[in-house]
């Protein structure tokens, strides 16, 4: 009974990160995406606290030819630390030294070609092995008390059984996820499911309940991924692997229970921004009062 226990606990998370940001360009021409900062801390500084809050100890982060400067930020840096130390600053340099506690470990390995987020999370394994493993896309910025990857990391541990994180969402947006498919044992904990379909169009989704970006396999899956055919752009897609695995029901999606930013549309990324912004310690009200006075003045100018 112990063996199995232990073959269920979690301790290492995939964190695809190759892809070029197109969508940011031109800021996003020399500075990965995944960089781009929510006031003072970067997009995938947020996904990785995460998977260390629910317990993972080894992040793989699968990067490519122009995100060098994403191991540079987790990796040590005495200088700083001891530059802010002379002046002074002993709060902030604890900070820096903090960004990756002593007790996780950090592992980079190189997509040699953009051929697609299956494809990505495939280079992962060597270093996976056979082990289960979580999956978190930075893009997808969870905000509030229980985030999606302890949910599904106990979930895992519980049933043994790969999942995914999902979000309701309205029937006009169902055409920009990928949407489950569910068996018909619905509960508000898991939601075990048959099929995924991407980008449906309206009317023709299977549910609401769209795949956002956090997942937990077992090694289950690379084995779909190097059998699933490559799709637009020559791209190797996750969700096929993941619709795949699910013909035989052995999937379940887990719905998120917190607010969830899309940080790679630009409306996502300025939501994130002004919802920190508005909660920050230090100019929180500052913002707010900023906030009431431009909403006023637009609407003074309307009315006139």
């Amino acid at each position: 009974m112990s063996s199995k226990i232990n073959q269920r606990k979690i301790r290492k998370a995939v964190f695809p990160v190759a892809g070029m940001g197109t969508r940011f360009l031109p800021a996003t021409k020399a500075m990965p995406k995944e960089l781009l900062p929510i006031i003072d801390k970067p997009i995938i500084q947020y996904a990785v606290e995460e998977a260390i809050e629910a317990g993972i100890t080894e992040l793989v982060f699968v990067t490519g030819r122009t995100k060098r400067a994403i191991e540079d930020h987790f990796d040590h840096s005495p200088e700083l630390e001891m530059l802010l130390e002379s002046r002074g600053k002993n709060a902030l340099a604890e900070q820096i030294r903090e960004i990756i506690p002593p007790d996780i470990h950090c592992i980079f390995v190189r997509q040699p070609e953009a051929l697609g987020l299956g494809h990505a999370i495939l280079c992962a394994e060597p270093v996976i092995g056979d082990a289960p493993f979580a999956v978190l896309l930075p893009d997808d910025m969870m905000a509030g008390s229980t985030k999606p990857t302890s949910d599904l990391v106990k979930f895992f541990e519980t049933t043994g059984r790969p999942s995914i994180s999902v979000l309701s969402v309205p029937d006009e947006s169902v055409g920009k996820y990928g949407i489950i498919k569910p068996c018909n044992d619905i509960n508000d904990q898991h939601i075990p499911f048959s099929a995924i379909v991407e980008k449906p169009e309206t009317g023709q989704a299977p549910s609401n309940y769209a795949s956002v970006g956090r997942y937990v396999f077992t090694a289950e899956v690379f084995d779909h991924l190097r059998t699933i055919s490559p799709g637009v752009g020559n791209e190797y897609q996750l969700t096929d692997a993941i619709n795949a695995q699910a013909q035989n029901k052995s999937m379940d999606a887990v719905p998120i229970r917190c607010h969830r930013y899309d940080c790679g549309s630009k409306l996502g990324y300025i939501e994130a921004i002004l919802d920190h912004a508005l909660w920050h310690e230090e100019f929180g009200p500052s913002v707010r009062a900023l906030l009431h006075d431009r909403i006023t003045a637009l609407s003074s100018e309307g009315a006139n």
